[in-house]
C-alpha cells in the first residue's frame, strides 16, 4: 500500500490497513511512505516492511545537478520495489507521484480513488477506481471506504497505533514518576503557519486549566525551529503553569506521551491525530480546513472547536490566520474541563494497554 505523507494523513490511514491485517492475516503487507513519517509505521503488528521512498535524497540530488547520480538512485529504487513482486498496489494517497509507483512496482491491480479524491491525473495510472460522491468525507471514513471496495469489512484494531514497550519505557523515565498531565502542542508544520493557535492564547488557557483543575501543562514540540519557538512561547508566557515536555526524538516517543497523558490540545496537525489513535482524548483547534473531513478518529473522546468566521473553511489559510485569532480561550476550557471530567482510572488503564 503507498500512503506517502503527510503524518497526519499517513496516522489516519492505519486504521484502514489494520482492517486488511484482520481480513487477510496472511498477507504480506508492505507501506511505501516518505522518510518524514517513516519512524510513526515502526513496529506497528499488522505491517510486514516498510519501504521508504527517499523523496529528500532525490531531492538533494536534482538541486545539486547530480542527474546521473538521481537516475542510478532512482532505478535501484525501482528495482527494489520490482524485486517485491506485488500482486495489489492500494494507493490510499493517489497524487502522480504515488501513482507513478504504484505503475513502477509492476503490480498487476493497482487500486486508487477516482477524481475529486483521486489528484493529478492519478487516475490514469490505475486499474481499478473507486467512485466516491462528491461530498466531504473524514479521511477516516475515505480510508475506509477503499478498503470497503475490495469487499473487505470495515473493523480495524480497537487500539489502532501499537505503541512498542521500548517507547513507554523512555517516555516514563523522561516523565520520571510525574503526574498525567494536559499536553499542548502548539506547533503545526512549517508550510501551515496559518494552523497555529496564538502562543498567548495557549499559555491563557494552560493558566487557567491549572487554577481550575491543579493540572500543569506540559508543552510538546516538533523538531523544527519555528515548532520549538512555539512551544517556548507557550511556556514563558504561561507565568509557571506549563513547561516543556520531555523531549520525543521519534514519533512513537511523542505517541508514548500523549497515551500517558489525560488530553491533549491541539490545531489540525497530525500529532493531534497520533493522540487519538493512542486513546487520549482531544481538543481540537481549526481555523481554515474543514471540521468534517479532519474530524478526529471516532473512536476517541474529542471536541472540535471553530470561531465560525465567513471565510472558514478555506482552501489554503491566509497570513493573518484570523479565524485561529479568534477562537477564545474560555471556549478551548469549556471543552478541556468537559473532557477531563472522565474518570482518570480509564485513562490510566489505556496508557497500560
Amino acid at each position: 500500500m503507498i500512503r506517502l505523507g503527510a503524518l497526519g494523513d499517513v496516522v489516519r490511514s492505519l486504521p484502514a490497513v489494520s482492517a486488511l491485517r484482520a481480513a487477510f492475516p496472511a498477507a504480506r503487507i508492505t507501506w511505501l511512505v516518505e522518510p518524514a513519517a517513516a519512524s510513526v509505521l515502526a513496529g506497528q503488528p499488522f505491517i510486514d516492511e516498510i519501504r521508504v521512498f527517499p523523496r529528500d535524497s532525490l531531492q538533494a540530488r536534482l538541486r545539486s545537478g547530480s542527474l546521473l547520480s538521481l537516475t542510478r538512485d532512482l532505478r535501484r529504487f525501482i528495482r527494489l520495489l520490482r524485486r517485491e513482486r506485488f500482486d495489489l498496489v492500494i494507493d490510499f494517497h493517489s497524487i502522480l507521484r504515488s501513482s507513478v509507483l504504484s505503475r513502477l512496482s509492476g503490480a498487476p491491480v493497482r487500486v486508487a480513488y477516482a477524481p475529486p479524491f483521486g489528484r493529478e491525473f492519478s487516475h490514469l495510472l490505475a486499474n481499478r477506481l473507486l467512485r466516491l460522491p462528491a461530498r466531504k468525507l473524514s479521511r477516516f471514513e475515505r480510508n475506509a471506504s477503499l478498503v470497503r471496495f475490495l469487499g473487505v469489512p470495515f473493523a480495524p484494531a480497537v487500539r489502532p497505533l501499537r505503541l512498542p514497550d521500548a517507547a513507554r519505557t523512555r517516555m516514563a523515565e523522561a516523565l520520571a514518576g510525574r503526574a498525567a498531565a494536559v499536553v499542548i502542542h502548539p506547533g503545526t508544520s512549517e508550510s501551515t503557519p496559518y494552523k497555529r493557535y496564538p502562543a498567548a492564547s495557549f499559555a491563557e488557557v494552560a493558566r487557567r486549566l491549572e487554577d481550575d483543575t491543579g493540572l500543569r501543562c506540559l508543552v510538546s514540540r516538533g523538531p523544527s525551529r519555528a515548532e520549538v519557538q512555539t512551544a517556548r512561547a507557550v511556556v514563558e508566557r504561561s507565568c509557571g503553569s506549563a513547561e516543556l515536555a520531555p523531549e520525543t526524538p521519534t514519533l512513537l516517543d511523542l505517541a508514548a506521551l500523549f497515551a500517558s497523558s489525560r488530553l491533549v490540545i491541539a490545531g489540525d496537525t497530525g500529532p493531534l491525530h497520533l493522540a487519538a489513535l493512542v486513546g487520549t482524548p482531544v481538543v481540537q483547534l481549526l481555523g481554515p480546513t474543514d471540521p468534517v473531513e479532519n474530524a478526529p478518529w471516532e473512536g476517541v473522546a474529542s471536541q472540535s472547536l471553530r470561531a465560525g468566521l465567513a471565510c472558514s473553511p478555506c482552501r489554503r489559510g491566509c497570513a493573518a490566520a484570523t479565524c485561529m485569532q479568534a477562537l477564545a480561550p474560555e471556549q478551548v476550557l469549556v471543552a478541556a474541563r468537559e473532557l477531563l471530567a472522565q474518570p482518570l482510572a480509564a485513562v490510566l488503564a489505556r496508557g497500560a494497554g
